[in-house]
């Protein structure tokens, strides 16, 4: 006869802790997916706009009235300024009638901070920005000329460093 004695020492593997080890398992995959799923919509709510055809109709008036400005837009950093640089298509400066920005993480929106820009000469603004960690950041940018037509523009601005 077979000797069904467990090892010295050892349990028993018996049917209750496979079930268990089983239970556990599926009940941590659950956990952490339904974590995911929390942190996801918490970040992303998924609508953007109530009528797709409408905003996209909107959206091309917009594009052909920017398009039209013909502004190219630079930006740089200066110590504890961001530094923009706006000139149109025969790289004149451009005089805006306000400037809306905000830079922050592509990823997070916990280091965003929201600019505002003063004039220090023509087709050149500055604006005061506290200290920026090294990597990627996007400056959103919404620019409106005196006659009030729409410019927007996000600009990618690497810092080197940590």
């Amino acid at each position: 006869m077979a000797n069904e004695q467990p090892a010295k020492g050892g349990k028993e593997l018996t049917g209750r802790k496979v079930l268990a080890i089983t239970v556990t398992f599926f009940a941590v995959i659950l956990v952490v997916n339904l974590f995911m799923a929390y942190k996801a919509v918490g970040t992303f709510p998924g609508l953007e706009v109530k009528n797709s055809y409408v905003a996209s109709q909107q959206f091309n008036r917009n594009l052909q009235a920017q398009l039209a400005l013909e502004w190219d837009v630079s930006a740089a950093i200066e110590e504890d300024k961001i530094r923009l640089d706006i000139v149109d298509a025969q790289g004149k400066p451009v005089t805006v009638g306000s400037i809306e920005a905000t830079i922050g993480r592509p990823t997070e929106i916990v280091d965003d901070q929201t600019l505002s820009f003063e004039r220090a000469a023509l087709g050149y603004y500055l604006a005061d920005v506290e200290e920026l960690r090294g990597g990627n950041w996007y400056l959103r940018l919404k620019a409106y000329a005196e006659d009030g037509t729409l410019f927007q523009q996000r600009i990618t601005i690497y810092i080197a460093g940590q």
